[in-house]
């Protein structure tokens, strides 16, 4: 198998998921000659390699997940004080893979797309004010 196949078969897996996670705004797309995903033409995510993912993410968030599960997480010389972590697709599960997906296009995206994720039926936008309640729109949950 070539190295352009093995990172088009890796890459299914994370298209796939990325779709069943209904993120508005995200493309199918390439960056530093991998496959990538983006939003408004920002990557969120690319493949570094067909094992190894590159996720950005708040600086705090990528600290956390390295701690928290150094097995899935990880980043090299090149990757310190930049906001994105490494992933070991062998060692993350499909679910929470979505997760990770999902912030880090949030994390990526403007604001006004950030907020278009898929909400459960009959929630609430964040700026809408709750019937009956006292607060102006501005201080609504």
């Amino acid at each position: 198998m070539s190295d352009a196949s093995d990172l088009d078969t890796a890459f299914e897996r994370i298209y796939a998921t990325a779709r069943q996670r209904n993120l508005p705004g995200m493309t199918r797309s390439t960056s530093l000659n991998t496959p990538a995903l983006k939003v408004r033409d920002k990557s969120f995510v690319r493949l570094k390699d067909a094992n190894t993912l590159v996720l950005l993410c708040p600086a705090e968030q990528k600290t956390l997940l390295m701690e928290i599960s150094p097995q899935i997480y990880f980043e090299t010389d090149h990757y310190v004080g930049y906001p994105a972590v490494l992933i070991r697709l062998d060692a993350i599960a499909d679910e929470e893979l979505s997760l990770r997906l999902e912030d880090a296009r949030r994390f990526k995206a403007p604001k006004s797309l950030a907020a278009q994720l898929r909400r459960p039926a009959g929630n609430k936008s964040p700026r809408q004010k709750h019937p009956g309640s006292q607060l102006s729109p501005d201080y609504a949950d």
